[in-house]
């Protein structure tokens, strides 16, 4: 299966994608593995910039599609609709989803207040992650729609009171209803 956290930057992808890989026994690749490289060596959407990210998720996606066909894949993504590049990142999930599918997408998402909180952690900056409340503020002023709604499984979930712990176990006992 194929697994899709969608969500702002600061509601916790990456540590709700960590616990879930670890109750599954999936394999997790958060978007910030692919766009580092990006970041460190090119200038922020440029040609290279996305040149960049294109070569790391062809890379990635051959190596997803040689594991086991049993194994879990969780990827963490910050899609919104209206966004041609996002809709470049989803078609490349689609095709990943033929391949690993079924295709499960989360879309996370917790309290202006909270992610506000979460953003600024001192750890964020170690993953070269936004640490802006004020991005925060937009994105929830904005409020973009996020993809996967359509074309996938999928739920919505409000991870303002719960540790990424209990959110990876409601995402598991959803999965396996569906």
């Amino acid at each position: 299966m194929l697994i899709v956290l969608n969500g702002y930057p600061g509601v916790g992808k990456l540590t709700i994608g960590r616990a879930l890989a670890d109750l599954l026994g999936g394999r997790l690749l958060d978007n910030h593995s692919l766009y580092n490289i990006a970041f460190a060596l090119t200038e922020f959407k440029s040609d290279s910039f996305y040149q960049t990210i294109r070569a790391s998720q062809t890379i990635a996606d051959e190596l997803i599609c040689g594991l086991p066909a049993g194994t879990p894949i969780i990827l963490t993504e910050v899609l919104t609709e209206g966004s041609a590049w996002a809709d470049e990142c989803w078609a490349r999930i689609l095709r990943l989803a033929q391949e690993r599918g079924p295709l499960f997408v989360v879309h996370i998402h917790c309290a202006l207040a909270e992610n506000k909180k979460r953003i600024q952690g001192a750890d964020r900056a170690l993953r070269r992650k936004p640490r802006d409340p004020k991005m925060a503020a937009r994105n929830h002023g904005n409020a973009a729609v996020l993809m996967g709604a359509e074309q996938s499984n999928y739920i919505q979930l409000d991870v303002t009171n719960l540790s990424a712990k209990d959110a990876a176990q409601r995402i598991m006992r959803w999965i396996k209803t569906e």
